[in-house]
């Protein structure tokens, strides 16, 4: 028993540990994210200075322009690639990455989840007459036409972070159905049943290995596609169970929707072994 407390300390402070480490990487992301965007700025402020200058002085020689207002077509053009260039430094910073092409951007979405690399995608788009999509290799599940419809035409900085909100979220659920069967079957009773976005599973499952029954039934439904928690948890039991077992399926219940899947299960058995 004693050696068994010991090791349920010593998980604790690693996994403390862990988050510490994942808390310390996220803001010195956020910052670099942050002194990027001030960058960005600032090369923005001074192209339009360049642009009114250049103006100023095809004015001053006499030149004709049509309305003082409006840049010259090449100034808008290069603002336009500066722009861009400086759109995909940003994003590669946050998973996204992507190079100029003949027709326009092909971007590489990279998904990982708990800084675990996971799965890439490529999104090809046209930039003329209008943004469009030209091919790519996100999963038919995910909403993409949606998201494109709404903000494709009006902010591509905003439908690529909507698209990796989703395709994260995606893969950090499959990831979790995956580690709980990989860790866990022998706790599970049959397969895990998920459907192909990996918004709804189901499973029966017991506590302790050593347990020939599986007394717990649970259905997890994840309402936002864009959280790798689920928003609806459901964990049951026999109507006739012992209050012990209701009481425990209540507990399982809160841990399932505040933790990964396969990190309740690894509760529910460092608990196990602390109580043998």
């Amino acid at each position: 028993g004693v050696f068994a407390h010991l090791e349920m300390l010593e998980s604790r402070a690693y996994q403390a540990a862990v988050k510490q480490e994942e808390r310390e990487q996220q803001e010195e992301k956020l910052a670099k994210l942050q002194a990027r965007v001030q960058e960005l700025r600032l090369q923005r402020d001074e192209l339009r200075a360049k642009v009114d200058l250049q103006q100023k002085r095809q004015l001053g020689k006499g030149g004709a322009v049509s309305d003082p207002a409006q840049p010259s077509a090449r100034a808008v053009l290069e603002w336009k690639i500066k722009s861009v260039k400086a759109t995909l430094q940003l994003f590669y910073l946050t998973g996204i990455s992507g190079k100029l092409t003949k027709r326009g951007v092909c971007f590489c979405i990279s998904t990982a989840y708990e800084g675990t690399y996971l799965d890439s995608y490529y999104l090809d788009l046209l930039a003329k007459p209008e943004v469009q999509i030209h091919r790519h290799s996100i999963p038919i599940f995910i909403p993409l036409e949606q998201i494109a419809k709404k903000y494709l035409q009006t902010d591509i900085r905003r439908f690529l972070s909507v698209l990796l909100d989703h395709l994260n979220a995606y893969v950090g659920r499959r990831y979790q159905a995956d580690q709980l069967q990989e860790h866990f079957s022998d706790q599970i009773e049959g397969t895990l049943q998920r459907n192909s976005l990996c918004n709804l599973l189901v499973f029966n499952y017991a506590v302790s290995s050593k347990s020939k029954t599986f007394p717990f039934s649970v259905r997890l439904l994840y309402g936002d596609l864009c959280c790798s928690l689920p928003t609806e948890v459901v964990v049951s039991c026999a109507p006739d169970a012992p209050t012990a077992l209701a009481e425990a399926a209540a507990a399982h219940s809160e841990l399932f929707r505040l933790m990964a899947l396969h990190k309740a299960f690894r509760s529910f058995s460092s608990a196990e072994e602390s109580v043998d």
